[in-house]
């Protein structure tokens, strides 16, 4: 059974419930796509297992609770266990975490409203927000717009489309891979960074 299928199983023997299962686990798991879950949420729904209203909102409550479960998870870390794990990374330290957290604290709210529509992006964000113990009402509030915003317009795209749905989630996945190729560009460019850094240092300090 392919994944497609087992989702529309999911969301037809469980209904709505089964949707805000299924998108709290891509959440909690960036691998499996919302771009694939939502669009097949709305096709669920166009076969008549349930209305379009209940399932957006309940993919939206599952958002929130693979957001929240996240956001305690950066809280349980929090920023002293994150500059000793940075201290032990090759080519990071602590005042890498130090200077990110303060970037975070003063642009966070935004990050965490525009993150909501940026693959993988979508699901880590939570983690810097509850190490900078974002105020939770505020966390909540940013994810369920941005989170809610993001899941309608793939549920109705999946619920007028019908069979065709594959075309939003083709498109989508078009979409997830310049992404991923800019952020593995950044983080090679980042390392490449550091290096030559390191090397001068290095350089300079043998004189």
């Amino acid at each position: 059974m392919s994944i497609d299928q087992w989702a529309i199983s999911v969301m037809e023997t469980l209904g709505v419930f089964g949707a805000a299962l299924l998108v709290a686990i891509e959440s909690l798991f960036p691998p499996i796509p919302s771009e694939l879950i939502l669009p097949l949420a709305g096709f669920t729904a166009s076969r008549g297992s349930f209305d379009l209203v209940s399932v957006i909102v309940a993919t939206t409550i599952g958002s929130l609770v693979g957001a929240v479960v996240l956001y305690a998870l950066g809280r349980w870390v929090g920023v002293e266990r994150l500059k000793r794990a940075a201290d032990r990374i090759p080519l990071t330290s602590s005042a890498d975490v130090e200077k990110a957290m303060a970037w975070f604290h003063r642009f966070g709210p935004a990050a965490v409203l525009i993150g909501r529509f940026i693959p993988i992006v979508r699901s880590l964000i939570s983690i810097p927000a509850g190490v900078d113990r974002m105020r939770l009402w505020l966390f909540l509030l940013l994810t369920t717009i941005g989170s809610g915003i993001w899941n309608t317009i793939f549920v109705v795209l999946g619920f007028v489309l019908g069979e065709n749905w594959v075309v939003v989630e083709d498109i989508a996945s078009r979409y997830s891979r310049v992404v991923l190729v800019v952020a593995i560009i950044v983080v090679v460019a980042f390392i490449v960074w550091r290096v030559v850094r390191l090397m001068r240092r290095r350089s300079a300090s043998s004189r």
